[in-house]
């Protein structure tokens, strides 16, 4: 029988349906769909400019989805280098350039393994991307 639990981890933007931020399985985390979204249900890379216009930033975007999912992780005792597979879904494939650049500054050819693909839309119209993942990290 596989040992399994689950967490909505404190400090993190509470999801918007009932699941948690994570389930551990055995040896395996498994981190659900994560967004920019911080605690107070602001999105990281949105801005307005002197006209009123909504400003959508999709490096802003990736760093701080990453950086959600490393605190994720965190909870869970483990980081970004355990993360053995991760599914990126990208509202428009024109923004694969910009996530590409700033995935590269927290993962290499010896990090997880990755699959991209573009999406309709997700819960929020001003959110570009959203990243579910998958680490391997030992109970111990």
């Amino acid at each position: 029988m596989v040992k399994s639990d689950s967490k909505v981890v404190e400090g993190k933007a509470t999801p918007l349906g009932k699941y948690p931020h994570f389930k551990r399985a055995g040896d395996f985390l498994l981190i659900s769909g994560t967004s920019a979204r911080r605690a107070d249900n602001t999105i990281a890379g949105e801005s307005i400019d002197e006209l009123g216009r909504t400003l959508l930033d999709i490096r802003a975007q990736t760093r701080a989805v990453i950086e959600n999912v490393r605190d994720i992780l965190q909870s869970a005792g483990a980081q970004l280098s355990d993360l053995v597979e991760v599914t990126t879904y990208l509202v428009n494939m024109n923004d694969f350039p910009g996530y590409n650049e700033v995935y590269g500054e927290y993962f290499n050819f010896d990090g997880p393994t990755r699959t991209t693909v573009a999406v309709h839309q997700l819960p929020h119209p001003h959110l570009l991307i959203e990243i579910r993942a998958m680490a391997y990290k030992p109970r111990k």
